[in-house]
């Protein structure tokens, strides 16, 4: 096995106590022929994850490589992954799953890493993953959209809206994001990480179910969106700015789903200033 690292695991992480364990268990479990790193951020917890992670930093100390903010650094910095994760990156891939997500595969990073080795006009790889309720963990369904392996054109990914397939799922070349695309500098987020990673030859999806997305989790980012009107707005504001510079940087070639997606934004965008200046 080179000594070179690979493949770099990108978690960011806050106030996860009841969830972060699962999210390293499934990290350090992984059996592959190369070597990964795990790149932990924790943005000044007021819980128990920072303990935590600390445990699993002691008995891997080699792989985890954790980051503990003394002070939170959400409405501080621009992108949090930009800021302090993906510059200190060391692998060729990453691999990407929040603290509250977990995988379910030892062999995960090893099937993808093959798949995209065996796919060298790819960049990124997504797969199957299952949809978990934060409460009671119970299963609510599966992110699941071909029986075998496909590979998904641009268009369709752009569509999905960054549902398309789980955060916990994305594999991909680090050049995705430490050497990004105008549009990408706009929203750095999981949508248009997909986005920038099929352009090239589309997103490579495997039907294996190796990954857990948990729905609903308390203090989420997509639960403080969805319940604060002027965040989804600010939101909303974004990704349509992010699309339409992405219809510059790719010379007008997938001009018509992007203007669909573009006029579904509007449409959002008016709702939720009529729901504002109403106060609904």
């Amino acid at each position: 096995m080179s000594n070179e690292v690979e493949v770099s695991i990108v978690c960011n992480t806050y106030n996860h106590g009841k969830y972060i364990r699962d999210a390293l268990n499934g990290f350090v479990m992984q059996k592959t022929d190369f070597k990964y790193e795990i790149l932990v951020h924790d943005d000044a917890s007021t819980d128990d994850t920072a303990d935590i992670i600390r445990e699993f930093e002691a008995k891997y100390p080699e792989i985890i490589k954790p980051i503990y903010q003394k002070e939170n650094q959400y409405h501080k910095v621009f992108s949090i992954l930009c800021q302090f994760q993906y510059p200190r990156v060391q692998g060729k891939y990453i691999a990407m799953c929040e603290g509250d997500d977990y995988w379910t595969d030892p062999y995960k990073l090893q099937k993808q890493y093959d798949s995209l080795k065996s796919h060298p006009g790819i960049d990124i790889c997504a797969h199957s993953s299952d949809l978990i309720n934060a409460e009671d963990g119970s299963k609510q369904g599966e992110v699941h959209h071909y029986d075998e392996v496909t590979v998904i054109p641009v268009e369709d990914v752009i569509s999905g809206g960054g549902s398309f397939v789980a955060t916990s799922s994305l594999f991909f070349k680090k050049e995705i994001v430490t050497e990004p695309k105008k549009f990408f500098e706009i929203n750095p987020i999981d949508y248009t990480i997909q986005i920038g990673g099929s352009l090239s030859g589309g997103m490579l999806y495997l039907p294996d179910n190796m990954s857990a997305y948990r729905v609903s989790v308390p203090g989420s980012w997509s639960v403080k969106v969805d319940k604060n009107r002027k965040a989804n707005l600010v939101s909303v504001n974004e990704t349509s700015a992010c699309l339409k510079q992405l219809d510059k940087d790719t010379e007008k070639k997938y001009h018509k789903m992007l203007s669909k997606m573009i006029f579904r934004l509007f449409l959002a965008k008016v709702h939720l200033k009529l729901l504002i200046m109403f106060n609904r």
